[in-house]
C-alpha cells in the first residue's frame, strides 16, 4: 500500500503525495553515497583538527553565563542556539546527547563536549526544530525538556507533531513554509531551507524541513537550520527583512561535489547573509559532530577567507565559541 501525505497541497510545489520535495532541481547521480564513502575512507577523511581536539576544546568552549536580563544570543554548538527576547528564551534544534544517532554506541560522536544538560537550562519557553535528523532532533533532550519544562511550546515543520506527541510534548504548533503564528507577543515564521528528512529507512521526506524568523516588536532574528544554497535566502530577504541577526550554517560542505545539494559552504554562507539583508550573523552548523570530509576547525577558517575575498567586515559574521553569547 503507498504512503499517503496527509498534508498533500498540489498548488505547492513541495508537496506531493506521498512527502515532500526540494523544488529545485537535485542532479545526483546514482552511486555518489558510495562513491563518497569509498574516497572518504580512502583518504582518511575527516582529519583532525590542527594541534589536535584538545587544543581545539581549549580554543573554541567556554562555559555558558545565563546572568542578567537584557535580550542575548548564546551559541550552543551545532545548530543549537538560545535566545533570550523581552524575558522569554527560545531554543533551536536542542541535542544534548553524546551521538547524533538513535543508537548509544554508533553513529557521530561529539568531538566537543555539550556546554549544557536540560538541567542547567534557563526556563525555555520555545524549541523550533528545523527538521527531524538526529544532529538535530535528539529523542533524550526533547524528553527531557518536556519533563523540565512541561507547558513548553514546540514550533515544527509539517510531519513532527506525531513525534513529539510520542515524547511527552503537549503544546505543539506544526506549520508549513510561510507559515506564522504569535504565541504570546512573538511571532514565528516557517520558511523554506534546501534539504531533506529522515529517522528510519521508511520515513525518507514524510516530514517537511525549514527555517524559522522569530519577530518580537522591532527585532527580527533568522535561524536557518540546515540548507543548501538557493534562491529561497533572497525571497525571505524580501518578504521578512532586514534581520537584526540570522543564524547561517558554515560546516558539513565537504566535498562539495558531493554535499552541495543540501549543505552550504562558508563562501555560499556569506552570499546568504547578503540575501537575508542581515546586520549581524552567527556561523552554525560546524564545531561538535564530524558529519563530512572537512577538518573540525575548517569551516571558521574558509569563513574568514570568504569574508575577506567579499570585501565584508569580519565582525558582522563572527564565530563564537561554543557556549559564548552576545548582546542583541
Amino acid at each position: 500500500m503507498s504512503v499517503k501525505n496527509p498534508y498533500y497541497d498540489p498548488s505547492k510545489s513541495h508537496h506531493t503525495p506521498q512527502g515532500f520535495i526540494n523544488p529545485e532541481k537535485e542532479p545526483r547521480a546514482k552511486g555518489d553515497l558510495k562513491r563518497w564513502r569509498k574516497e572518504r575512507k580512502q583518504q582518511g577523511f575527516p582529519h583532525p583538527p590542527a594541534n589536535g581536539y584538545p587544543h581545539f576544546i581549549e580554543h573554541w568552549w567556554q562555559n555558558p553565563d545565563f546572568s542578567g536580563t537584557e535580550d542575548r544570543l548564546w551559541f550552543l554548538g551545532h545548530a543549537c542556539l538560545l535566545l533570550r527576547i523581552a524575558g522569554r528564551y527560545v531554543l533551536t534544534d536542542p541535542v544534548f546527547s553524546e551521538r547524533a544517532s538513535p543508537l548509544p554506541f554508533y553513529g557521530p560522536r561529539r568531538k566537543t563536549p555539550a556546554v549544557v544538560t536540560v538541567a542547567n537550562l534557563p526556563p525555555i519557553d520555545y524549541v523550533v526544530i528545523s527538521h527531524n535528523h538526529y544532529d538535530h532532533l535528539d529523542k533524550a533532550t526533547i524528553v527531557g525538556l518536556v519533563q523540565r519544562f512541561p507547558d513548553i511550546v514546540f514550533m515544527v515543520p509539517l510531519g513532527m507533531k506525531p513525534w513529539l506527541k510520542r515524547q511527552g510534548a503537549q503544546k505543539i504548533e506544526e506549520m508549513d513554509w510561510w507559515d506564522e503564528r504569535e504565541v504570546a507577543g512573538i511571532r514565528f515564521h516557517a520558511v523554506p531551507a534546501r534539504h531533506w528528512s529522515m529517522r528510519t529507512p521508511w520515513d525518507h521526506n514524510r516530514s517537511l524541513w525549514c527555517g524559522w524568523v522569530v519577530k518580537h516588536q522591532g527585532f527580527s532574528f533568522f535561524f536557518s537550520g540546515d540548507s543548501g544554497y538557493s534562491d529561497q535566502f533572497s525571497h525571505i530577504g524580501e518578504r521578512l527583512g532586514p534581520f537584526d541577526i540570522a543564524a547561517i550554517p558554515i560546516g558539513a560542505y565537504a566535498p562539495r561535489w558531493f554535499m552541495h545539494l543540501h549543505h552550504m559552504d562558508p563562501q555560499q554562507a556569506v552570499q546568504v547573509f547578503k540575501d537575508l539583508q542581515c546586520r549581524r550573523a552567527v556561523p552554525i552548523h560546524w564545531g561538535v559532530f564530524e558529519l563530512a570530509d572537512e577538518s573540525l576547525d575548517e569551516p571558521p577558517k574558509e569563513l574568514a577567507r570568504a569574508i575577506i575575498q567579499d570585501g565584508l567586515s569580519k565582525e558582522k559574521f563572527a564565530p563564537l565559541k561554543i557556549g559564548q553569547h552576545i548582546s542583541l
